[in-house]
């Protein structure tokens, strides 16, 4: 029996027929690590979206910063 939620995309849902075949132990493992991932990305767009507001803050002084000529243009390996 193949599983089938409608929101799944192809390619997870041929990943998951792969890793169907695999040991239990295997199977364990390798949902512990993907279960671990999802929730840090949910984490993390969370994490993004409370700081949007202070992002786009910073980036409005840095921006007035530029035009009061208070910037100074330096390369990456000056920083």
């Amino acid at each position: 029996m193949t599983y089938n939620p409608p929101r799944m995309t192809a390619s997870l849902k041929k990943a998951f027929e792969k890793a169907g075949a695999l040991p239990k132990a295997a199977q364990e493992q390798l949902a512990e690590q993907l279960v671990e991932d999802i929730e840090g990305e949910l984490a993390w767009d969370q994490t993004l979206a409370r700081s949007q507001p202070l992002l786009e803050r910073m980036a409005k002084k840095a921006l007035a910063q530029r035009k009061a000529g208070k910037t100074v243009v330096k390369g990456f390996d000056e920083l």
